[in-house]
């Protein structure tokens, strides 16, 4: 076998997910390694920026759907309800902690490197226009559900000095909704899933559920930025129209000649 044969056939096994443990592939890594599969990638994620890449949300709505009595037809395991639900936030809010302290710590220095496939510089701006957008309380909470920002938002909140206490509350607030949410959505929805989708092709389906559960988390936080807008329109609003009026007073007052 040439070197070349060598490298088609690790890219074959690598994209069929026959290894026992594949990395990219949350329901390798659920039916390998269980609950523990679940917590490593949620940490790491949330904590470390090698793990941005890592399929937080993907994994968190199969292990919902393995925590269902439908679980043997999605995994060949069965993942108990109640550990997921109170560690998974945990093991979230570790990580995003994690990244907020190396931020305090290490400053600009963690983004100090140069662009390749896996790293961009691109990310982390866009993280800092995300920051200066929302908010640091919505946008702690808000970037749960939005992949690479939720990586790198941790530590550049600490790069910008967001008090700890202040950022503790709001990762917390936006753990226990991110991964409590998407694994009890994936656990009620066990049912219907197994019954309209083959279980070898529930993975194909994964995205767009996970799409439309971040489109509704983020409803709150939408409907509330477009009414702060419409207040800071309503004064700007009004001074324009007294100005008018006023302008339109003094010309009727003005002596004609």
């Amino acid at each position: 076998m040439t070197p070349v044969d060598k490298i088609q056939a690790v890219h074959h096994v690598l994209a069929s997910g026959s290894l026992a443990l594949n990395p990219l592939n949350p329901r390798s890594l659920l039916e390998s390694a269980g609950v523990w599969a679940l917590w490593i990638v949620i940490f790491a994620e949330t904590g470390l920026l090698v793990g941005f890449f890592l399929p937080g949300d993907t994994i968190l709505f199969l292990a919902g759907v393995a925590s269902s009595p439908f679980a043997a037809e999605v995994l060949h395991t069965k993942l108990p309800i109640v550990p997921l639900l109170i560690v998974t936030p945990i093991a979230a809010v570790a990580g995003a902690q994690l990244g907020h302290y190396l931020g305090m710590r290490l400053g600009m220095r963690m983004f100090d490197r140069p662009n390749s496939r896996v790293f961009k510089k691109e990310y982390v701006e866009k993280t800092e226009q995300y920051f200066e957008k929302f908010g640091a309380s919505k946008a702690i909470v808000l970037a749960r559900f939005i992949p690479i920002v939720r990586t790198f938002l941790n530590p550049i909140a600490g790069v910008l000095e967001v008090k700890p206490q202040r950022f503790f509350i709001w990762n917390v607030v936006g753990a226990v909704i991110w991964t409590d949410g998407i694994l009890l959505v994936g656990h009620v929805l066990a049912k219907q899933i197994t019954d309209r989708i083959p279980p070898d092709k529930i993975d194909n389906y994964l995205l767009p559920v996970i799409i439309l559960i971040v489109l509704i988390a983020a409803i709150p936080l939408i409907v509330d930025i477009i009414r702060k807008r419409k207040q800071r329109y309503r004064p700007a609003h009004r001074r324009t129209s007294a100005r008018r009026d006023e302008d339109s007073y003094r010309r009727d007052m003005a002596p004609r000649g």
